[in-house]
């Protein structure tokens, strides 16, 4: 099998450190543990597919934030995506982020997979178990600092959720300090990612299953495949726009669903590692973004960004970029955002402190 990524992804790592200076005993020291760590992570020996990647892009905020929504009727198995968004001027496809920060992390090489593989590892090791009703609210505080690029303005939005656990309750959705009603879904109708605990709960653990899972329910397989090898193009793209819409608009999570998210999104082809990158805390981490390579010439890539701490592991947050407008008038916007607190509540629009 001809590995087409692997001249790039070298040089691509012998680019990270050009002209930086040696790196001291405690860097060494620190690199060979992870190194360790990750070799026997499990699931580290699995190979990686390099001979596809995925070609649809990740659109930026606001619609990463509200469930894509396909219509199923009869023995159709393959929906149709459909972005839904309140009206505020548009979005748009964003850019790579550019510049790094000044201040260097522990660690600048990595791959996206130890990354991720990390990740999960952090995730389970302090994820929250919670079994939530059905007649339950999921309660989510986002914060989200979003900086005009031409005039360097910053806003601060706060984002307050109330999510219906069984969904045949409204929920309150908000996006960048707009706010909205959402219905529960129709009988012929089901979103992605799952909003419901219930489907959440059901979606499989292990990454590889989780991966098989969503190329058969997003292509509709007369036989249902085993095997990753198996995967295209198109599949691979459509699978990582549906890891990482299960990642971003679940904040929470059955047990064990998240880091499996993470893993999966580490075997999907055109995944990489980003070193440098600030949260909205000011905090320098490592980023995983999205390099597709099947777009056409002059298209960029995917400018979404999960941060990770570059030592531990721990997600810090997330960098998109939103525009606005046509023509003269179009805005961009670089985000970053997090997950402040979260809670199960027993009734919409009911803060933690006066829940039970």
């Amino acid at each position: 099998m001809r590995d087409i990524d692997e001249p790039r992804d070298l040089r691509d790592l012998a680019a990270f450190d050009a002209g930086a200076p040696p790196l001291d005993d405690e860097t060494r020291r620190r690199g060979r543990a992870r190194l360790v760590a990750a070799i026997t992570a499990p699931g580290a020996d699995r190979a990686t597919r390099t001979t596809g990647r995925p070609a649809s892009p990740v659109r930026r905020r606001p619609v990463l934030r509200i469930a894509l929504t396909c219509v199923v009727t009869g023995a159709v198995t393959v929906g149709v995506l459909v972005a839904v968004q309140p009206d505020d001027g548009g979005d748009g496809r964003g850019k790579t982020a550019k510049p790094p920060v000044a201040s260097t992390p522990p660690m600048r090489n990595v791959s996206a997979r130890t990354v991720l593989n990390g990740a999960a590892a952090y995730a389970r090791k302090h994820e929250r178990t919670v079994s939530p009703r059905d007649d339950q609210f999921i309660y989510t505080k986002e914060i989200i600092k979003e900086t005009n690029q031409k005039t360097g303005k910053t806003k601060t939005h706060v984002d307050e959720i109330w999510r219906s656990v069984d969904g045949s309750k409204r929920s309150w959705i908000m996006e960048i300090g707009k706010g909205w009603w959402s219905p529960p879904l129709a009988d012929n109708e089901s979103v992605w990612p799952p909003q419901d605990w219930g489907t959440l709960r059901a979606l499989p653990t292990d990454p590889e299953q989780l991966i098989l899972e969503m190329q058969d329910r997003f292509f509709g397989l007369k036989e249902k495949n085993t095997s990753l090898d198996k995967i295209t193009d198109q599949e691979w793209s459509q699978i990582h726009f549906s890891l990482v819409g299960l990642l971003k608009l679940v904040p929470v999570t059955p047990e064990g669903l998240r880091p499996a998210a993470y893993e999966a999104l580490g075997m999907v082809p055109g995944v990489k590692a980003v070193p440098n990158q600030k949260d909205a805390k000011g905090r320098v981490g490592v980023a995983i973004t999205y390099d597709d390579s099947t777009l056409p010439a002059g298209v960029p890539s995917s400018g979404s960004y999960f941060i990770f701490d570059p030592v531990t592991f721990e997600f810090l947050g997330f960098r998109d970029e939103r525009t606005s407008g046509d023509g003269e008038d179009m805005k961009t916007y670089t985000q970053l955002s997090y997950l402040d607190s979260w809670a199960v509540v027993d009734k919409v629009k009911q803060y933690p402190s006066a829940a039970g």
